[in-house]
């Protein structure tokens, strides 16, 4: 059964890591670096303190860390020293010849469960719970599946690493959510909602609005994160045309 999954696992890796071009080869290492996506990561401190008392907004801040760094530990420390499964990329895996490895790089020597598809998921799943707003959480799951396919083009992980990863990392979130809220008193979900139209607030004033043609706008807080991370996306993918 083990041999049976591992091969329906290898033939869809060869599938997807087969499709590569030029400008994906530029485009998905910059979508997979860890200093990419800060701008997005800021953002979720604006929607943390905007939408919770500082105190909520820190512990909820710890939960993130701690929610992160336990699915990366599950995974590099406790799970991948003990199944050994060697990454599609790796020079002693007989696979590695017909793997499309971009710029070198080929990651560590172990791969299951990924490390990058946790993380993201846990991520995703906490960000999701704290927030609770459908577009919000369409755009973050659809960011940590994009980070976690990068990781198939790159050719340093199988689909199955990526989908246990992302289990374990959902998990992590979800339990490190509920428990912050349990400790740190949080009985009510974020006030998502905040004006943020600055051309009314402007020293024109409100008397002018009508005349102006302007109006207020009520914003979701989560939108301005959601907005964030399509904004580093659309610039990830300007850059790559350049590189």
């Amino acid at each position: 059964m083990i041999e049976f999954l591992n091969n329906i696992d290898t033939q869809v890796f060869l599938f997807f890591n087969g499709i590569h071009f030029a400008y994906l080869d530029k485009l998905m290492p910059l979508i997979t670096a860890k200093f990419t996506w800060v701008p997005m990561y800021a953002t979720i401190l604006f929607v943390l303190f905007k939408g919770y008392s500082w105190k909520q907004g820190l512990a909820l801040l710890l939960g993130i860390v701690l929610a992160i760094t336990l699915a990366d530990q599950i995974c590099a420390t406790f799970i991948r020293p003990v199944v050994e499964r060697m990454r599609p990329s790796n020079i002693d895996n007989p696979l590695s010849p017909f793997v499309h490895i971009v710029n070198g790089y080929r990651g560590g020597r172990y791969g299951f469960p990924s490390c990058h598809a946790a993380n993201s998921f846990a991520l995703a799943a906490i960000v999701s719970l704290i927030v609770r707003y459908r577009r919000c959480t369409l755009f973050i799951f659809g960011w940590a599946a994009l980070n976690s396919y990068s990781r198939i083009y790159l050719g340093v992980h199988y689909p199955g690493d990526l989908i246990c990863g992302a289990i374990i990392g959902m998990a992590c979130g979800a339990f490190c959510y509920y428990v912050t809220c349990y400790f740190a008193g949080i009985r009510r979900r974020a006030k998502d909602y905040t004006p943020m139209s600055v051309i009314y607030a402007t020293e024109a004033g409100p008397l002018l609005a009508p005349v102006l043609g302007l109006k207020i706008v009520n914003i979701r807080i989560s939108d301005v994160f959601t907005a964030a991370g399509y904004a580093t996306i659309l610039t990830l993918a300007t850059v790559a045309l350049f590189l």
